[in-house]
């Protein structure tokens, strides 16, 4: 690809659907992965004045980005380096080495935005509301329990809901030491959990497009609606509501656009344009609240490089502000080229 062209070529960066997936139940590529590259692709051929180059061959992956420099990368790749979720940093730790610019949060932005501890801590620095919260290494002896329950008991890293069952909301102290337990033997990485107040209130996400130095666009806000649900059932979003059809959760869960009083929605919004520059994140995040008994909501999780899937929380929320999908890839396009100075 030729820096000169006047067309800016862009690299699509993508998991390697012929390697293992960990996060799927059945450990590969599935239906809906596949359909999101699909839908990508055709929104993507919406776009006038690109061209896209897709990779998502791992194996070649370095040779071929050094081989044919894009002008930016669009880097999808939330799988990770090789499909392991511990590895997600690398692909922009790659392309910083090799001196191309690409949407999203750079190596720091993704460590600080994974490790849900030190997201909290950044939160009260800011003055924004949060649960209280344990934290737990997974490898002492004794483990940690928390002080207060109900208490929802997750893991400290990661993403899309890795780690939280049906049963990580407990009620006493040996529930939260057969839950941990269990999370002690899933060989995570790092071998971290935390231990926060059950909130039973609204649970919101809030999708932002841009940056701190040219601005943002806020999607409409996305409420979870949970009334499904069996009482048996803690309103929580489970790895299955994500990846396993035999989940309870699987379909019983819808989103909906959120009815906020200005209030609430600007003290949200606010929140969010914080974290996003105080976790150094670039081009779009999704940040999640959930209310406590009082009505207020507490930061529970900041996304960075969020889900691009067709049918995901960005693109719902972005229709519902009236950007169709293809709409919603161009700003992030946009966004990371008007902040890197890319092709110019």
């Amino acid at each position: 690809m030729a820096q000169s062209s006047k067309t800016p070529e862009i690299g699509v960066v993508l998991g390697d659907p012929r390697l293992p997936y960990p996060y799927a139940v059945d450990n590969r590529f599935g239906y809906e992965e596949i359909e999101a590259v699909r839908q990508l692709k055709t929104s993507l051929a919406e776009l006038e004045g690109y061209h896209f180059t897709f990779y998502d061959d791992h194996e070649r992956l370095i040779d071929d980005l050094r081989s044919d420099k894009p002008d930016l990368v669009l880097n999808l790749c939330d799988t990770g380096f090789r499909n392991d979720w511990d590895l997600e940093r690398n692909i922009p730790a790659f392309l910083e080495m090799l001196g191309i610019p690409y949407t999203g949060a750079d190596p720091m932005g993704i460590s600080l935005g994974t490790d849900k501890a030190i997201v909290r801590a950044l939160a009260v620095s800011l003055d924004i509301p949060v649960p209280n919260e344990t934290f737990v290494d997974l490898t002492a002896d004794p483990l940690t329990l928390p002080t207060s329950f109900p208490s929802l008991i997750k893991p400290n890293g990661g993403g899309g809901s890795f780690g939280i069952t049906e049963n990580c909301v407990v009620h006493d102290a040996a529930e939260a030491h057969t839950y941990l337990q269990w999370l002690a033997r899933q060989n995570l990485y790092p071998p971290e959990a935390i231990c926060q107040d059950f909130l039973t209130g609204d649970e919101y996400t809030v999708g932002m497009i841009g940056n701190p130095a040219s601005g943002f666009t806020v999607l409409q806000p996305l409420v979870i609606d949970y009334s499904r649900l069996g009482s048996d059932l803690p309103p929580i979003l489970t790895h299955g509501s994500k990846a396993d059809p035999d989940s309870p959760y699987w379909d019983k869960l819808s989103f909906q656009q959120a009815e906020l009083d200005d209030v609430t929605r600007g003290q949200m919004v606010d929140a969010c344009a914080k974290l996003f520059k105080r976790l150094g994140f670039r081009d779009y995040s999704r940040i999640d609240f959930r209310c406590g008994a009082d009505g207020v909501p507490r930061l529970i999780d900041a996304n960075t490089n969020p889900t691009w899937y067709w049918d995901g929380k960005m693109a719902m929320m972005a229709s519902w502000a009236g950007y169709s999908y293809a709409d919603m890839l161009r700003m992030i396009l946009e966004a990371a080229l008007a902040r890197s100075g890319a092709h110019r």
